[in-house]
């Protein structure tokens, strides 16, 4: 997902997002952990996407 897309979302749905995306990247980990991880790039991607939104809702609070 683009950082402008983020920025376009509503507040409300960023923070929705970014829980989902929290909970996907905690199902990653234990699926790595398990050893039955089938796209270990998506971890890398979840964390990306977890950075952008926490970085452009400090950018809004500031």
């Amino acid at each position: 997902m683009k950082a402008k897309e983020l920025r376009d979302m509503s507040e409300d749905q960023r923070n929705s997002f970014l829980e989902e995306t929290t909970k996907k990247l905690f199902n990653l980990r234990v699926q790595a952990r398990m050893e039955r991880l089938d796209s270990p790039s998506e971890l890398a991607k979840s964390k990306k996407i977890i950075a952008q939104i926490k970085t452009i809702q400090n950018e809004n609070n500031q």
